[in-house]
């Protein structure tokens, strides 16, 4: 086996499964799973909600372009609603890691708690539309998702876990190309921002599959388990932080 290989490996064992008292302890895993979460949620916005993201925003600020050019299925004022609503988790979530101060299993669990509920308000209003989501309602599920996504991402910033942002990936993917041995570079972390692409990847495919069958909902439904597993894997944090 091959040292690249070999280091590629490690890091992701190390992102996984990292030890006790890892430098980032407990973290990784946890916003690996957030990003898992992304996929699906992002999954169900543009697929049910129309064309418009609730975790990512340039695609956002691409398609208000779009609507304001004309182009037909975007809306300005959606868009506008996704970009809003994010930013006033994003204000959420800086607060919330002001006055949490330095305990980040507390920050994040109060954090991922919040967006929790968030999900779970957002699960139970698309459940009770059926199979009808328009209007007030659609607006209502895209400030309720983009704000516990912006909750997400403030938090993600905060806690500053490299190549784990989990809702962005374009630096990510810049880094493994960048930072490639074929690029001159030492192939630092390859492993850890291959885990991160293949977990959005792998929640908007299963939230896309879910949603062509006709059981949309239950993409929604997946994320708020995930992040119940999330919230409550929080607790474990402090035991994991380096001495």
């Amino acid at each position: 086996m091959s040292t690249a290989v070999r280091s590629l490996l490690d890091d992701v064992r190390q992102t996984l499964f990292p030890r006790r008292g890892a430098q980032h302890g407990l973290l990784p895993p946890l916003l690996v799973g957030m990003t898992v979460i992304t996929g699906l949620v992002d999954a169900f916005s543009y697929l049910v909600l129309g064309h418009v993201f609730v975790a990512n925003m340039t695609g956002n600020v691409v398609f208000l372009g779009f609507a304001l050019a004309g182009v037909g299925g975007f809306s300005v004022a959606t868009s506008v609603v996704a970009v809003g609503a994010f930013v006033l988790g994003a204000l959420a979530g800086g607060l919330l890691r002001w006055h949490l101060g330095t305990q980040v299993g507390r920050q994040l669990g109060v954090a991922t708690g919040i967006q929790l509920l968030l999900m779970a308000v957002a699960l139970v209003l698309s459940a009770v539309a059926g199979g009808s989501v328009s209007g007030a309602l659609r607006d209502g599920l895209v400030a309720i998702l983009a704000a516990a996504l912006g909750i997400q991402n403030a938090t993600a910033r905060g806690l500053a876990v490299p190549d784990l942002t989990t809702t962005v990936l374009t630096l990510t993917i810049t880094g493994i190309a960048a930072d490639a041995h074929a690029a001159g570079g030492g192939g630092a972390r390859a492993g850890r921002r291959l885990i991160s692409v293949g977990a959005m990847l792998g929640g908007a495919v299963c939230g896309g599959v879910m949603i062509l069958r006709g059981q949309w909902t239950a993409a929604l439904a997946v994320a708020v388990i995930l992040m119940a597993v999330i919230v409550a894997a929080t607790r474990l944090v402090p035991r994991w932080a380096p001495a």
